[in-house]
């Protein structure tokens, strides 16, 4: 029931897109920008909605941070686009936004809003790549930096079960730990 809010962004993202064999570069960039927009509000609405204003805030600092790494990152890595508009290809901020985003809602909301959540922010991603506004690697990018930023700034709410990736200069990986 709690990932309900996601209906609305997938029709309003189908109607701009029309058929995908059909689908312009516009259509896909309108429709990544409407379950862009779509995301970051549930993000930041539902735990509003809840009374929960400390997951409001940490949504609204993950989204934020995330897209600021990866505007930061365009003007230090100029890559351009696939339709070369410009040389801001590298990564991409809708992709960043949409999966700090996700990883807000899941890890605030559970799994069962995080999943679609998440099939959500793939979208973004690969409307993005369809758009033509980027390359695969600049989503894949993206989708790392946005991932990272909800997990790490948006605390769970239910603390039975924690996810924390990690890294040093040797390596990295995910440490998991649970409460019994």
């Amino acid at each position: 029931m709690r990932h309900l809010f996601l209906a609305p962004a997938f029709a309003l993202a189908l109607s701009v897109t029309g058929a995908p064999a059909a689908a312009s570069n516009q259509g896909w960039d309108d429709a990544s920008t409407v379950v862009d927009a779509a995301l970051v509000a549930a993000a930041i609405g539902i735990p509003l909605a809840k009374g929960d204003g400390n997951g409001a805030v940490q949504a609204g600092a993950s989204v934020g941070v995330a897209y600021g790494a990866a505007t930061g990152l365009k003007y230090i890595f100029p890559e351009t686009r696939p339709d070369g508009s410009d040389r801001r290809s590298f990564p991409s901020g809708h992709t960043s936004a949409a999966f700090a985003a996700a990883a807000s809602i899941q890890q605030r909301q559970g799994w069962g809003a995080g999943i679609p959540a998440h099939i959500a922010a793939a979208f973004v991603g690969y409307a993005r790549v369809e758009a033509k506004r980027h390359h695969w690697y600049d989503v894949v990018a993206g989708a790392a930096i946005g991932e990272a930023s909800g997990l790490l700034i948006t605390n769970d709410r239910h603390r039975n079960v924690a996810v924390m990736p990690w890294g040093d200069t040797r390596g990295g990986g995910i440490a998991v730990a649970a409460r019994f």
